[in-house]
């Protein structure tokens, strides 16, 4: 391989290397903690997509932190068997090949499944080792996994048995493509622009009538009912009353209920028990029939006369035609209202009455809800408690059958000559009530997410008491977003409470959005979604790593461009030319022993590596990823790279070049390892490289400790003058369009003496840092000069020989105009009216940004030019 430039090819190669050796299994260590994690289980159909990478990324952070600071560490890797998502998946690839899930029947369908599992299935696995996510794959697990599914069994005959687990009719989310039940977390809401039909439903006595408003008038072929509020004066006289059902000329009764809202269209709703939510309540209140007028296809029923077997949408338009010509239709307005879609095929959900299983959830909420408040769980970032808790509080009764052939059958069976159920974790041989042996098996699977609630325990082996689930149960960690802290993380609390008596996790560390870089959320109609695997091809696994870890905030969505990742790809190639840069230099050297005396550098580049171990760690603690990644950026590009290694080429061949070479391969190998948990590949292939590195592998170094004793902060306080002082001819010369080849002479007028001196002591490291041949300590230069002001004094650059200044005047005054012509654009854009109502929030603010570095830039420039100007006077 070309060691001249950085290229990330070498990652997959690192990869292989840590799973043959082994490196991912925890070690067994007496006397050492247990760290634990078990992964969000991404579907077994799913592709990698940025959000995986950025929970995957910071996961790996603190497992291979964990591993490298000594701890028995477990990361439990797996795929989750998504019922629909799956079902739907091979229905389409058997539908392409002209064939029915019916024609082949349930038994050869589900063979078909597992087939497409084994195929297909581990497409996600392989691509998040590309990552370099440290998993124990020897530990892999899979929601429907033999053992996985003993537990699922036990878990539903336990709660069953207990009386938590029961069958009722009731009104359920009901998607009509996937013919499945749907739980309300599995219902996206969309905005959409409707129509709102005012009804007129005529009295029985032929005496006027009320007008119903409904967004969905194909459903009144099921009305059982008309409702007003109790409270509303304009309808007290007709409650009681009947009215007659248009088209069906059905009587249905005028009742009475608080459900109503007086404000909404006229204060008159229908009551269609069998296909609205809170209507079936209005329904079960006041004993109300349930009339099924859309079927489980979403087609019309018998009840609707002449429109049955007409798809729903349509009825809808040739129902308000026919009502429209008989003088029913008062009023058609047009209504913003969200609408329930399957969060799978997004197909308008249907609600729908039928026997479903449901877990009674009020008795285990309880004890979870109480184990957050008293810090057995502790979210981060905290404000996601209080989402927790919400849902909580108001959690309804789960439904947890659904209509697939795919999933976890339901473990109960009917006996065809009692009718009752036999509840077991085996097959039963005979009905547990009269002995028959005519047993039936529900058809129905258990919802997906039922397994995925005993994640933590089953893939540790639970039912059985293995040591896995002794050593690593809770778990230390859970990373995941805020968008399944119901669906998952509260089902995990529950389960794991009921079964383990104990919480399934210490932290929840709850990570927010990727979005793209304007703020907008990724998809791909609009054209912004990153894929990572892409960008991996691309730039390599560290750079994305890195770049999502230093944009993980807590509480604020990651903004995230491939502009940004290129530019971490650069961070990679700095510390590949570091390392070049140490090579060369050190290349051959024997390192005896320790050095005795160190350069001032040196004294202080430890004392900083010192700092940034002991803030890294703190960060990490606290999982403030991006903290703990800027410390490390603002080290090694800054502190090492840009003036560590610039101040070693003064001492190469003087008293302290053993004690330079030596910090240099010391600090650098540390370094390494401090960065090894977010860039794992780059970290690997050059730390194998080091001639003073200890083992065998990065991955198992100890971790870089912080020692006070490295501390002095008397040489970083003088260090600090001295860095301030660079910084400042480095921008005098840059702003006079100096070249960094040409030697300058400058001035410098220092009141404080002890800062004088310091400079005075320092000013190699200012000469071979800032191109400096002459630095000349005056309260008053002998000869025309600009001057720059600083912290610690005045710097003072001649004129002759380095600023043309006619000609800098003529380029400031162009510069002037050009600011001057972008301040004015883009203060017209923040201050029209039209722009900031219509434009996304994420544009005004980076217009905002813009406008305030304009202007910081044009107030620089000023005072430069009126600097010059006074010269040319």
């Amino acid at each position: 391989m070309d060691e001249t430039k950085y290229s990330p090819s070498f990652e997959t190669k690192w990869y292989e290397f840590w799973e043959k050796n082994g490196y991912f299994q925890p070690a067994n260590k007496e006397g050492k903690e247990n760290f634990s994690i078990v992964i969000p289980p991404p579907n077994v159909t799913g592709a990698l997509h940025i959000g995986h990478a950025l929970n995957g990324t910071l996961q790996d952070i603190m497992v291979r932190y964990k591993r490298m600071k000594g701890y028995n560490v477990l990361w439990v890797p797996g795929t989750d068997h998504a019922g629909i998502a799956t079902q739907n998946m091979v229905e389409k690839d058997l539908a392409s090949k002209g064939i029915k899930k019916e024609d082949l029947g349930r038994e050869k369908f589900v063979e078909k499944v597992w087939e497409w599992k084994e195929k297909y299935g581990n497409r996600i696995i392989n691509q998040i080792k590309r990552l370099g996510l440290s998993c124990d794959w020897s530990r892999l697990r899979f929601t429907m996994d033999e053992q996985l599914s003993k537990a699922v069994r036990k878990v539903f005959v336990q709660l069953y048995k207990e009386g938590l687990i029961y069958k009722d009719k009731y009104i359920i989310n009901w998607c009509p493509r996937c013919h499945t039940a749907l739980s309300d977390l599995e219902v996206e809401h969309k905005d959409e622009t409707g129509k709102l039909y005012y009804i007129e439903y005529p009295f029985e006595d032929g005496s006027g009538g009320v007008v119903v408003a409904t967004t969905r008038p194909e459903t009144m072929f099921g009305d059982t009912a008309v409702a007003v509020n109790p409270n509303d004066e304009r309808y007290k006289d007709v409650i009681g009353k009947n009215v007659v059902l248009p088209i069906k000329d059905k009587l249905i009764p005028i009742i009475a209920d608080e459900y109503v809202d007086m404000e909404f269209g006229t204060g008159v709703v229908k009551i269609t028990p069998a296909h609205d939510p809170n209507d079936f309540e209005v329904g079960r209140r006041h004993n109300l029939d349930i009339v099924v007028a859309i079927d489980d296809y979403g087609k019309m029923t018998d009840e609707a006369l002449h429109f049955k077997g007409m798809d729903r949408f349509e009825c809808r338009s040739k129902l308000v035609a026919e009502l429209e010509g008989k003088g029913f239709i008062k009023n058609v307005a047009e209504i913003k209202h969200a609408v329930g879609q399957c969060y799978r095929c997004h197909t308008t959900i249907e609600p729908y009455v039928s026997e479903q299983w449901f877990v009674k959830t009020k008795p285990l909420a309880e004890p979870a809800i109480e184990a957050v408040k008293n810090g057995d769980t502790r979210f981060v970032p905290k404000n996601w408690e209080k989402t927790y808790f919400e849902w909580m509080y108001n959690i309804k009764d789960w439904c947890i059958s659904r209509q697939l052939w795919w999933g976890h059958r339901i473990p109960v069976w009917k006996c065809e000559d009692c009718g009752k159920y036999t509840v077991s974790e085996d097959e039963p041989k005979a009905c547990e009530h009269c002995g028959s042996d005519k047993l039936v098996q529900e058809e129905d699977v258990l919802d997906t997410w039922f397994s995925s609630a005993l994640w933590p325990m089953s893939t540790l082996g639970w039912p059985n008491q293995t040591d896995d689930l002794k050593r690593f149960y809770p778990t230390s960690l859970l990373v995941t977003g805020f968008d399944i802290i119901f669906f998952w993380v509260a089902r995990m609390m529950m389960m794991g409470l009921h079964f383990m008596k104990d919480v399934p996790f210490r932290d929840v560390y709850i990570h927010a959005l990727v979005r793209d870089q304007y703020g907008q959320k990724m998809s791909k109609t609009k054209g912004n979604v990153i894929d990572p695997l892409e960008v991996v091809e691309k730039y390599g696994a560290d750079s994305m790593r890195f770049t999502l870890a230093i944009l993980a905030a807590q509480g604020r969505d990651i903004k995230l461009s491939e502009d940004k990742i290129e530019g971490y790809k650069r961070f990679m190639n700095k510390i590949w030319n570091a390392y070049r840069f140490i090579k060369i230099n050190t290349e051959g050297m024997e390192l005896k022993e320790k050095p005795k005396k160190l350069s001032p550098a040196s004294i202080w580049i430890k004392s900083r590596l010192a700092k940034t171990i002991r803030k890294v760690e703190q960060s990490l603690s606290e999982y403030k990823f991006n903290e703990a990644a800027s410390a490390i950026y603002q080290f090694i590009w800054h502190e090492f790279c840009d003036y560590y290694i610039e101040m070693s080429k003064v001492h190469m061949d003087d008293e302290f070049s053993y004690s330079i070479k030596f910090t240099l391969l010391e600090v650098f190998e540390a370094t390494l390892r401090l960065l090894h948990p977010f860039t794992p590949f780059i970290t690997e292939e050059l730390w194998q490289k080091l001639p003073n590195k200890k083992g065998d592998s990065i991955i198992i170094a100890e971790y870089p400790e912080y020692k006070e004793s490295m501390i002095s902060e008397d040489i970083e306080a003088a260090m600090d003058i001295v860095l301030d002082t660079i910084r400042s001819i480095r921008n005098l010369r840059s702003e006079n369009n100096i070249q960094p080849s040409k030697k300058i002479k400058v001035y410098m007028k220092v009141e404080d003496e002890k800062t004088q001196s310091i400079i005075i002591n320092f000013k190699n490291y200012v000469y071979a840092l800032a191109g400096v041949d002459n630095l000349i300590m005056t309260n008053k230069p002998d000869e025309e000069c600009i001057v720059q002001s600083t912290i610690y004094g005045d710097i003072f650059l001649p004129v002759e020989g380095n600023i043309d200044v006619k000609k800098e005047v003529e380029r400031l005054t162009k510069l002037i105009k050009k600011q001057e012509k972008s301040l004015s654009f883009l203060n017209s854009k923040l201050n029209n009216q039209a722009f900031l109502e219509k434009a996304p929030k994420e544009l005004i603010e980076q217009k905002k940004a813009e406008f305030e570095d304009v202007s910081r830039l044009y107030q620089k420039t000023k005072s430069r030019l009126e600097q010059l100007k006074g010269l040319v006077e």
